[in-house]
């Protein structure tokens, strides 16, 4: 009787595994190719919100470091335009993933974050300014 299930859930195996990496709708984080398109269509605002030593290592070219663990983006949450998207990065994509959800709340209605932050960005060819 085992036997005869077997196939049933080796075939719902990749069905699984398919859900379980593919984007959710409404997640407003994209990935590196969707992301430079945002960046280049709008007059978005670039924040990386990892540390000045980790922003001194390498950025995107025109983004601004409010570091979110500081709490130096809650600090200058009012520098930013509520009118304009907010593009945010970080080295992994959690940190900015918090940073988008903090924004939401300040009252922030366009904001995405990049999917695997700086890393993915670099991983995909994109440039990085030093």
């Amino acid at each position: 009787m085992r036997n005869l299930f077997a196939p049933v859930r080796l075939s719902a195996l990749p069905l699984l595994l398919m859900a379980c990496t593919m984007p959710q709708q409404g997640t407003n984080s994209l990935d590196a190719a969707a992301f430079a398109v945002r960046l280049a269509e709008s007059d978005a605002q670039l924040v990386d919100v990892r540390t000045a030593a980790e922003y001194a290592d390498g950025h995107i070219a025109g983004s601004r470091n409010l570091d979110q663990t500081s709490g130096q983006l809650a600090q200058n949450v009012n520098e930013l335009e509520k009118s304009k998207p907010v593009l945010l990065y970080c080295a992994s994509g959690r940190r900015s993933a918090a940073a988008r959800a903090y924004l939401q709340q300040q009252g922030f209605t366009d904001v995405v974050d990049l999917a695997g932050g700086i890393g993915a960005w670099a991983g995909a060819g994109k440039p990085i300014e030093r």
